[in-house]
């Protein structure tokens, strides 16, 4: 079983003290939010990026947020203002959930979801990819980790694709994955973290190869943690960041800061942004987008100057799909 700790490794730079520490503290512009698709009942669970000059949403759409009609609906836009669909990801064998996206060192899309399997089954989730040159067409699933080990999210790192994958069922922990080609992942930590119920995480790479993890927990206790490691990732340290955050995502900026998204839980839940510090192991709140009720998982990319954030929300009644756009504080 790992352990908490609760002081870091080493310091970061000083260069991104430098960097971070005079902007910390200073809020975000929400310079615009649109919702861009709520043809489904339901419309949740998104992901964000940038893919030949075109923007790219993904999410999960069916009649309710569980649903055995679960499928992912990918969105296309050259502007972030007109989008269009440009394909339905759907299976007969299970419910399609929590799509994510990214781009593979091939220049490929890759997309990245579970299926909570019709029951009666054998086994109750398969994490699944897909591939696709164009966003339109898709290549069949690949089952990715072990059944019954969501694997949440992907995020490649100088051409390894890592990803934390959390037991649906029997004893809760979560473990880490690799892999080479995207296609065949192997454990490389068969126990990251045992303790609440370990399961979305958000993973960045710092410059000097340092891997971040922020990980959601629920149950008792439910702090979100978060997690460092160096190369070869098989050694982590954990420190309590003080809150409850769900749909986590962090997105690390040019000049090293840190931004981190997702459900807040404090007077019913929204959807927030921090700058997170990892030398504090700190969350401070700089924006509180428009959302309430069936919110969060956010999408994050940094372009042209501005933060785009997709995310879901039923503030406005039904479960719909936004986009919004963000001027961050710059960095003295």
């Amino acid at each position: 079983m790992n352990r908490l700790h609760f002081s870091w490794l080493s310091g970061l730079s000083l260069a991104f003290l430098l960097a971070a520490g005079s902007a910390l503290g200073a809020d975000a512009e929400i310079v615009e939010v649109r919702k861009i698709w709520d043809q489904a009942p339901h419309n949740a669970f998104t992901d964000l990026i940038r893919f030949k000059d075109q923007w790219y949403c993904v999410f999960r759409e069916g009649k309710g947020h569980v649903s055995p009609d679960g499928a992912l609906r990918v969105l296309r836009s050259k502007d972030g203002k007109e989008w269009t669909s440009a394909a339905l990801v759907t299976s007969e064998s299970g419910d399609l959930r929590d799509a994510k996206i990214t781009v593979t060192p091939e220049g490929q899309l890759m997309l990245c979801g579970a299926s909570a399997l019709h029951q009666p089954s054998e086994i109750r989730h398969q994490s699944l990819v897909w591939f696709s040159d164009d966003g339109e067409n898709w290549s069949e699933p690949v089952e990715i980790g072990d059944p019954d080990f969501w694997l949440w999210r992907i995020t490649w790192h100088k051409g390894v694709a890592y990803g934390v994958g959390y037991a649906t069922a029997g004893p809760k922990k979560a473990r880490l994955y690799k892999s080479q080609d995207g296609r065949n992942f192997e454990v490389l930590v068969e126990n990251l973290f045992d303790v609440g119920y370990p399961n979305e995480t958000g993973m960045v790479f710092l410059e000097d190869d340092t891997a971040l993890c922020l990980l959601r927990r629920d149950g008792q206790p439910n702090e979100a943690l978060l997690g460092r490691s160096k190369p070869p990732y098989t050694e982590w340290s954990w420190e309590g960041l003080g809150k409850r955050v769900g749909g986590p995502q962090m997105l690390r900026l040019a000049d090293g800061r840190i931004v981190a998204a997702g459900r807040d839980y404090v007077g019913g839940a929204t959807t927030r942004l921090w700058w997170l510090d990892p030398e504090e192991a700190s969350l401070e709140e700089i924006a509180k987008l428009p959302s309430g009720g069936d919110t969060s998982y956010p999408g994050l990319v940094y372009h042209e100057g501005q933060l785009w954030v997709s995310y879901y929300s039923s503030h406005e009644g039904k479960t719909s799909i936004y986009l919004a756009q963000l001027k961050l504080p710059k960095a003295e």
